[in-house]
């Protein structure tokens, strides 16, 4: 009886924590669009977590976790000719616990928003100057210095994109009260962007952190369709190709030029098509990788996201996780954070990880990095599907230990009902 007391009482504990978990912000502004459209199966509440008896086997230890001592994701991965890497941001780096974390666990990073084109472009010099002007804001500095003292290879994010792009930047003599400029301006204004971003990069001699670029991010739609953006209806259907081919006109040959986007598992034939058209006049490619954003769900298929990394791993690009993080349940629909469905985070993330490694070690897939969007629940711009591999207290989950291969902790072995 006490140990079903003691069992009883965490649970309450857990279920009152979570529900304490502020609204989503959705930072890094991609609505990934439903993943599913059969009917969802109930989610699990914390009054599933099976009660063992006195002559029952105990249950596998879930909660609470060993502190991870002696575990590094960097070296483990390492073991794959892996970076792993998280988002960045100043709270992040401004926060003794994360930092000691970040550098700890991760040898790469991605700024969550400082370096997307709102960040960097000064609006009020752009107007003063009639000319694109490109500045990295005091948050961007900071987290560069931080990634060169520790030595944390960056991957930039991201060029061109239909959000997080200011209206203005369309506009003749950047006024948006202006009509939009023509095409051959707006193709003006984008190589301008991105040699002013690799020129100032070289300048403050951050150049050699960054391993890996986004040139282009979400453009295309589930329906195959390209996504309506200014980039679209100004420059025409080929802004992509131009994004690329500045990006390889200006970028060192030390960056790997990626495109990135999300719900890559329905998007899959799409993008094979797509990218086999971003060559040049010799017929070489202009992209080094595809980026796989990754945000899934424990509901997603495994099965159908391996057949969308073996398609177009074909393509002999480089593949990356870029934004990883794994929800619990399925898009729209309650999360309830439990010992049961943390197990089931756990052995999705240990089944995804693994399959990964099989594959990069067959020599079947390239990637040479992989990147959680974030490592703590209070940190995730999704944190009330509490998907990260931290909890609200930056205590490790059963997905940490699953992302590092541990199978006796990483929940995998959770009795099923």
């Amino acid at each position: 009886m006490k140990k079903k007391i003691v069992l009883f009482l965490m649970l309450l504990s857990l279920v009152a924590m979570f529900a304490a978990c502020g609204k989503e912000n959705k930072s890094n502004g991609s609505t990934p669009a439903p993943t599913a459209t059969d009917t969802p199966a109930a989610e699990p509440t914390a009054t599933d977590t099976p009660t063992p008896s006195p002559t029952e086997a105990p249950t596998p230890t879930l909660s609470p976790l060993p502190d991870p001592d002696g575990v590094y994701l960097k070296d483990i991965y390492a073991q794959h000719g892996l970076k792993v890497g998280t988002c960045l941001n100043v709270m992040m780096t401004g926060n003794a616990q994360m930092a000691t974390l970040i550098k700890e666990q991760f040898n790469s990073a991605t700024m969550e928003n400082d370096m997307k084109p709102e960040a960097i472009l000064n609006e009020a010099k752009c107007k003063e100057t009639g000319e694109v002007v490109v500045e990295f804001n005091q948050n961007a500095l900071s987290m560069l210095k931080f990634a060169k003292e520790n030595g944390i290879a960056l991957r930039g994010h991201t060029l061109v994109w239909h959000s997080q792009t200011p209206e203005w930047f369309f506009h003749e003599d950047f006024d948006a009260k202006k009509p939009y400029v023509d095409r051959d301006t707006m193709l003006k204004r984008m190589e301008s962007e991105i040699k002013q971003v690799f020129e100032l990069l070289e300048e403050l001699g951050y150049i050699d952190l960054f391993y890996a670029y986004d040139v282009v991010n979400e453009a295309w739609m589930e329906d195959g369709s390209l996504r309506v953006s200014n980039w679209k209806n100004i420059i025409g259907d080929d802004f992509i190709w131009h994004a690329f081919n500045f990006a390889n006109k200006y970028a060192p040959q030390s960056i790997d030029l990626y495109y990135n986007d999300y719900n890559e598992q329905f998007k899959t034939d799409t993008l094979e098509a797509f990218v086999k058209t971003l060559v040049d006049a010799d017929g070489n490619y202009l992209i080094d990788g595809i980026g796989f954003q990754a945000h899934l769900y424990t509901k997603d298929s495994l099965d159908q996201y391996f057949k969308t990394v073996d398609q177009l791993s074909a393509l002999g690009l480089k593949i990356q996780l870029t934004e990883l993080d794994v929800c619990l349940g399925k898009y729209q629909y309650p999360s309830i954070a439990s010992a049961k469905t943390y197990a089931i985070q756990g052995r999705f993330v240990y089944e995804l990880i693994e399959g990964l490694f099989k594959r990069i070690d067959a020599g079947t897939l390239k990637m040479d990095a992989l990147t959680y969007w974030g490592f703590a629940d209070a940190m995730s711009w999704r944190r009330e599907y509490h998907p990260s591999l931290f909890d609200n207290n930056m205590k490790a989950k059963n997905a940490f230990y699953a992302a590092a291969q541990m199978k006796e902790l990483s929940g995998y072995d959770y009795p099923e009902e």
